[in-house]
């Protein structure tokens, strides 16, 4: 069935209704926004929550069917700086459509930020990469199939075809290479592709993945960000490699083993993206010039 233009303005009153039910709940307007996926637990415990709201409380929103995600916005100071953070994120294999799983998105962009930064756990096909690394996001490959920009377009929102030479943000990467290296973390950098899941990949579907130009691979990201460039917001995203995808030398893996890797590396991303939010409230706080 086609979507219908009253269906797409369905859409915009439902993202703007979440947005007014927030709103009247907080009296901080972050500019900040994070997607706290695998590996950004404890980062949610640094933040000096304002306002906790349980995603099934909040008009519209979906709700995460995955274990390791945990359904709530936190609006609160990281560093200092106001955000506002998504603790669990939602999956097109979940059963969602894309326009359903960037809702958050449209949402924290109504309420007014200007910027998104976003965790995941991907594997690493890059044979430099190993397991417990961190990879900054420098570009990613679409493979899911489907696209949250189909449809109707509000062009209040943004343009009906979003340029996306640079979806991840230059200047963003630049500070995060820096803060690593000050922190003496290591950081490596890389494109992610993005499958449909739910199951992990064949042997041969790594061998083309990595022939393509990938060196992780993962099953979220790639909607948030268009959604995201579509809105004009700069993205900064982070994989934490949980496992090591080399198709000569492939073992099976559990969800058990993936949450292990993404605990490991958990402290690091953590004092990372700590480094990076206060620079960018820092940036923000200074006078024009």
């Amino acid at each position: 069935m086609k979507e219908s233009l009253f269906d797409i303005e369905t859409y915009r009153r439902q993202v703007e209704e979440a947005a007014a039910y927030i709103r009247e709940r907080t009296q901080l307007r972050p500019r900040l926004g994070i997607i706290l996926g695998t590996g950004l637990g404890e980062l949610a415990r640094e933040i000096e929550a304002e306002t906790t709201l349980s995603y099934d409380n909040i008009p519209h929103f979906p709700l995460s069917t995955v274990e390791s995600h945990r359904g709530r916005l936190i609006v609160g100071h990281l560093s200092g700086v106001p955000v506002y953070a998504l603790q669990g994120r939602f999956h097109l294999y979940e059963g969602y459509t894309p326009r359903q799983v960037t809702f958050p998105v449209r949402v924290l962009a109504t309420l007014g930020i200007d910027t998104l930064f976003i965790s995941n756990a991907a594997g690493g096909m890059n044979p430099l990469f190993r397991r417990g690394d961190l990879m900054l996001i420098t570009d990613h490959i679409n493979l899911q199939g489907q696209n949250p920009l189909v449809g109707p377009n509000i062009d209040d929102w943004g343009p009906r075809f979003p340029d996306m030479s640079e979806p991840y943000d230059p200047e963003l990467r630049r500070l995060a290479e820096e803060k690593a290296l000050a922190l003496g973390i290591k950081l490596q950098q890389g494109v992610y592709v993005a499958v449909l899941g739910p199951n992990l990949e064949t042997r041969a579907e790594y061998r083309f993945l990595r022939l393509i130009g990938a060196d992780a691979v993962g099953m979220s990201t790639v909607p948030e960000v268009i959604v995201a460039r579509h809105m004009n917001l700069r993205v900064m995203a982070i994989s934490v490699i949980t496992d090591e995808c080399f198709p000569d030398a492939l073992e099976p893996l559990s969800l058990e083993a993936v949450l292990a890797a993404a605990a490991e590396a958990e402290p690091r991303l953590t004092r990372l993206m700590k480094a990076v939010v206060e620079a960018v409230g820092q940036q923000a706080a200074a006078p024009s010039t």
